[in-house]
């Protein structure tokens, strides 16, 4: 039994999503160091800084994404609007809506 709850612990520690140190862009807080987190195999991520707000976009076909944020309250705001990936840069996403960018490298 613990041998099987020890696999069980395993596999658990290995699906969770590991942050990367990353530069990111927003389109209200320009340039600064984040950390970078794929969220799923589709290429869903946030990503996260001290004294920012983190930003999460979720897949919904290739190229296309919704997007969420968190202010510092810990209530999670669904943002206008999709996100679109750029042409001109593949780390970037433009919202179709707003006009606002999100951008990690």
């Amino acid at each position: 039994m613990r041998f099987f709850l020890a696999l069980f612990a395993i596999a658990i520690v290995s699906q969770q999503a590991e942050a990367k140190p990353a530069r990111c862009f927003t389109s209200d807080d320009g340039y600064y160091n984040c950390n970078f987190t794929a969220l799923d195999r589709n290429g869903s991520f946030s990503i996260a800084a001290a004294n920012r707000p983190t930003f999460s976009l979720e897949m919904e076909e290739p190229g296309v994404a919704f997007g969420s944020a968190d202010f510092g309250t810990g209530r999670v705001v669904p943002l206008p609007g999709r996100y679109l990936r750029s042409s001109a840069d593949p780390a970037c996403w433009e919202n179709d809506a707003t006009s606002t960018k999100i951008c990690a490298w």
